[in-house]
């Protein structure tokens, strides 16, 4: 795992950050990629994730690659959040939501998701 993909610490749980932010397409590609694997790696229901799209570019081939990801990451994952989505097109959401039958809660900051993610 490299520093865009990796577990951080948050009142005593594990939280995967996956920070796509400032990232260009191609960039955007191999992370999903690397999530994927990481993601699928944990129990089922087990994982916490935050995602921070702060300036990245997602374009159309990311977006159906992410919708991928998401759907099949879906049994692993506990809880997602998200920050800095003002730079994602809000189709692509929409289709992230719908395609992987998936809730993506977005927030202004990441404590604000940390804090959201963590709670029971």
């Amino acid at each position: 795992m490299d520093d865009r993909v990796r577990f951080i610490e948050h009142n005593g749980q594990q939280i995967l950050l996956i920070d796509f932010s400032h990232c260009e397409p191609k960039q955007l590609l191999r992370i999903v990629d690397e999530v994927q694997e990481e993601v699928s790696d944990h129990p089922r229901g087990s994982v916490l994730t935050l995602a921070d799209f702060t300036g990245a570019q997602v374009d159309k081939a990311v977006a159906t690659r992410m919708k991928e990801a998401l759907a099949m990451d879906r049994p692993h994952v506990k809880r997602s959040a998200w920050v800095g989505t003002e730079s994602l097109p809000k189709v692509f959401y929409e289709n992230f939501r719908t395609f992987s039958r998936r809730d993506f809660p977005t927030f202004q900051t990441r404590e604000e998701a940390m804090e959201w993610l963590v709670k029971e």
